[in-house]
């Protein structure tokens, strides 16, 4: 193996972890800024799950009742 070849191949190596500790480094900073924009109450309802009337009867038919 050539000086040249093994000069590419370190070179190729150490960018590779430092794209990679770039990369983690900015999904913390981004995690983080998003964490910080979310209010901490709200007056609002949550709009995820609600078990409403006919969520309640297809458990129930489910349960075979």
């Amino acid at each position: 193996m050539t000086n040249k070849t093994q000069q590419t191949r370190r070179a190729f190596l150490k960018n590779l972890g430092l794209g990679t500790a770039a990369a983690t480094a900015a999904a913390a900073v981004t995690s983080t800024q998003a964490v910080a924009a979310t209010p901490a109450h709200s007056d609002e309802k949550p709009s995820g799950y609600r078990e409403s009337d006919h969520v309640r009867s297809y458990y129930a038919s489910l349960r075979g009742q």
